[in-house]
């Protein structure tokens, strides 16, 4: 399910929690507040690297995070992305010299009928694992607040938290529900498989299932939780000024008075990812239990893991061999 409304030249698509605006480029380039990663020769760290597509401002590269045992997370070969749907003719160039092998697309089934197959380069396999999550539709939430002009009701509907903890339920459906852990167990597994990466993940916005695949996948590389949370709110860098226009319209145009009521529902918030990884010690105990009886992975997938992302393991750094425990939790 999809919500599309035309503002000012400006195109809010919304979907599962996620907003994606297609019409602002965004350069390259990494956020330096960053510890935990590798530097590129001129001490700038190689990390969140855009990978300068005009139809997906979200879409950048996993590559440049260290490990808890000092390995590096080597560039092109895990990729994170809002929709590939509205990538431009000159983006597949950028596309096609990126020689992924694989393309998984979480959006549901009504997201791509709406809005499109991705557009692709020549050999790349698509999977698609879609989710989506009916108990917290988070579309319907906004096209009621939209729909809906009177202020009182829409702070009903979205104010003092409810926008926020309607979006906290939905990452913690991301870890509780059956299909959904399949859905991110499955991805998981394409990118231990040899033949899987170099390999592009996304949905409609890149940023909340996108964001806790990314979070899953970081973490059981033993990238640690500051880091993850950073390269999970580099979405709000991406994304800012357009949101900011997009919700200016809103109340330039009448249909909200308090236009900001929306931000929980269009930005990262840290407190999501924390619901989320809450959820995984509550219900599991832990990240090296739930990556076993939740997602249902063992040593063999974070072994393919660490083989195929990870640099190789230099004799001097003294790390744990490949399948050992997963951390930090």
């Amino acid at each position: 399910m999809q919500y599309r409304a035309r503002l000012c030249h400006v195109t809010v698509r919304i979907c599962n929690g996620g907003a994606h605006m297609v019409d602002q480029h965004t350069e390259s380039g990494g956020f330096p507040s960053v510890r935990n990663a590798s530097p590129e020769a001129g001490g700038t760290p190689l990390v969140g690297r855009s990978l300068g597509l005009r139809g997906a401002l979200n879409a950048r590269d996993l590559g440049g995070y260290r490990t808890a045992d000092g390995r590096i997370l080597r560039p092109g070969v895990a990729l994170r992305s809002d929709g590939l749907n509205r990538v431009t003719a000159e983006d597949l160039g950028p596309l096609g010299a990126l020689g992924l092998r694989s393309v998984v697309d979480l959006r549901s089934m009504a997201e791509v009928r709406e809005t499109g197959l991705d557009h692709l380069p020549g050999g790349v396999t698509l999977h698609h694992l879609p989710l989506l999550a009916p108990d917290f539709d988070i579309v319907l939430l906004v096209r009621d607040a939209l729909a809906d002009h009177d202020p009182e009701r829409q702070r009903a509907l979205l104010g003092d938290g409810r926008a926020a903890a309607r979006m906290a339920g939905l990452y913690r459906w991301f870890v509780t529900d059956r299909v959904a852990r399949e859905r991110f167990a499955a991805l998981l597994r394409l990118l231990a498989d040899p033949q899987g990466p170099p390999l592009l993940f996304h949905c409609s916005a890149g940023k909340d299932r996108t964001g806790w695949a990314a979070a899953l996948l970081l973490t059981a590389l033993g990238v640690d939780r500051e880091t993850v949370l950073a390269d999970y709110l580099l979405t709000n860098e991406r994304s800012a000024p357009v949101v900011r226009r997009v919700l200016d319209d809103f109340g330039a145009r009448g249909l909200m008075r308090e236009p900001e009521l929306l931000l929980p529902v269009f930005r990262a918030d840290g407190g999501y990812l924390d619901a989320a990884f809450a959820e995984v010690a509550a219900g599991w105990g832990g990240f090296d239990a739930y990556w076993r009886d939740g997602l249902g992975l063992d040593g063999e997938v974070l072994a393919g893991l660490r083989a195929n992302l990870l640099d190789d393991p230099g004799a001097e750094r003294g790390g744990p061999a490949p399948g050992g425990r997963l951390s930090p939790r």
